[in-house]
Formats: C-alpha cells, sequence, structure tokens
C-alpha cells in the first residue's frame, strides 16, 4: 500500500455550484414525479413542501452563481416573452 499514490481532489467553488445546481434540479424533478404519481392527499402535501424547498434553494444557488458571473443567461426579447404568454394561454384556455 506504500506504493499508492495519495491525490487529493480539490473542487472550485464554481465546480460545488455547478454540482449543487444539478443535484437540486434532479431532487425537484423526483419531488415532482412524487407528487404525480401519488394519491395519499397527506404524502402529495409533504412531497409540495418539499419541492418548493428545493426550488427556492436550486434558485438561491442560482442567484449566487449569476452574481458571480458563473451563469450567464440571456436576457429574452420582450416580443418574445408575449408570445410566449400568449402561446402558453392559449394552452391553457384548450384545456379548460
Amino acid at each position: 500500500m506504500a506504493n499508492l499514490i495519495s491525490h487529493k481532489t480539490f473542487f472550485t467553488e464554481k465546480e460545488l455550484l455547478d454540482d449543487l445546481l444539478l443535484s437540486e434540479k434532479q431532487v425537484a424533478s423526483a419531488y415532482n414525479t412524487g407528487i404525480t404519481e401519488s394519491t395519499c392527499p397527506d404524502l402529495r402535501k409533504t412531497l409540495n413542501k418539499c419541492l418548493t424547498n428545493a426550488q427556492n434553494c436550486q434558485y438561491d444557488i442560482f442567484n449566487v452563481m449569476k452574481q458571480r458571473g458563473w451563469y450567464q443567461i440571456k436576457e429574452a426579447d420582450s416580443k418574445d416573452v408575449e408570445n410566449a404568454k400568449k402561446k402558453y394561454s392559449e394552452i391553457l384556455n384548450d384545456l379548460s
């Protein structure tokens, strides 16, 4: 065993935040699946609380990364935003 080289891996803060952000997205997805597949009202309520917490945590991580310039976003054109609102409003109306 003395011949083994000890390697310590150090992650940058950005790498850790990237990993945390991805993990929170996966956790939120898992909670969402649990909610849609559950028939127990109490379980659904609990999972909804967990989902909201995961979403809030994800948003906090995203904001830290954005403030540090590690998560670049493209600002949407106001016309594109209005078109998306219209499109999804029409879909919602069709479902009603």
